[in-house]
């Protein structure tokens, strides 16, 4: 029994002295080992290693891939015509050298990405201030963003503390005007495109109304040609009516009071309500019904 337990013992010791030694670094990752507050080396490939028990030796573990940093604020910038507009941006960025990202920016990521994201938006404040509105949606807006990798890029290789880090890219999602500025934009656009509207319709109504009072115009036109060659047609009528009557009541002037006499009636007689009160014996109205008969057969 005090075998096993001394086994026991010496197994937790054992083990316990290995994981004080022993560590393992992912391919994810670099291991940094330190010795009493300095960096001894840095372990770049994955695998097994050995180090000194604490407190002689301590590992610390840092991200070797590829992190990305976006903008975080809404903060305005002035652009080259003095438009303050709003940048959203992201970095592609990786610790490449972990001994002097610690010495010089910190032992975790959180602390370079702070210190990235001050870089980066003073270079966007610093090259937007050259560009206008227009270019940052145009063909120029791949060279700003190239302009400003580059001055990160100086900015974390050059002087006397160099970052450790690799600048992979530096992108634009979206540009676009101040929410006040925007608003002012859509007011005016609003205004313009109901200025352009309004010019429309007037132009609109001015061509509706100039067709209409040149349809008006051919309509009285139309309207009087006809009437002049129905007047002229009515009275070549009328003249030849009279022509053929002359000439047939010329021939019997009886039958022609005949006629002329039963044209009265018609007329006189049109309406089924019309009421007459007269002698026919005693009047001449109707003496052309009475003796037209005899005086047609007599002629």
């Amino acid at each position: 029994m005090n075998k096993l337990i001394t086994a026991g013992l010496a197994l937790v010791i054992a083990l316990f002295a290995a994981s004080s030694v022993l560590f393992v670094v992912d391919q994810r990752q670099f291991g940094v080992v330190y010795a009493l507050g300095q960096i001894k080396r840095v372990v770049t490939e994955p695998g097994l290693y050995v180090k000194l028990p604490p407190p002689f030796q301590n590992v610390r573990f840092v991200d070797k891939r590829l992190l990305m940093l976006d903008s975080q604020d809404n903060e305005t910038m002035l652009t080259a015509e003095k438009q303050r507009v709003v940048i959203d941006w992201y970095v592609r960025w990786r610790i490449s050298d972990p001994q002097a990202y610690i010495r010089n920016v910190g032992t975790d990521e959180t602390a370079g990405s702070n210190q990235l994201l001050r870089v980066v938006r003073n270079a966007f404040q610093e090259e937007i201030n050259k560009y206008t509105v227009r270019e940052l949606l145009s063909g120029k807006r791949e060279a700003l963003m190239q302009n400003v990798k580059a001055e990160v890029v100086q900015a974390v290789t050059t002087g006397g503390k160099t970052w450790g880090v690799e600048i992979v890219d530096v992108r634009i999602t979206r540009a676009d005007y101040a929410e006040a500025i925007t608003e002012s934009v859509y007011r005016r656009m609003q205004a313009e495109r109901e200025r352009v509207a309004n010019e429309l319709r007037s132009t609109g109504t001015a061509e509706g109304e100039k067709i209409r009072a040149d349809a008006d115009r051919q309509r009285d036109i139309t309207v009087a040609e006809a009437y002049r060659d129905a007047q002229r047609v009515k009275g070549e009528g009328d003249a030849e009516a009279t022509r053929i009557y002359g000439d047939s009541f010329g021939k019997s002037p009886q039958f022609a009071n005949f006629y002329r006499g039963l044209e009265a009636y018609r007329k006189s007689f049109e309406n089924k309500n019309d009421v007459m009160v007269v002698d026919p014996a005693s009047n001449d109205f109707f003496k052309s019904l009475r003796q037209g008969g005899a005086a047609v057969g007599g002629n």
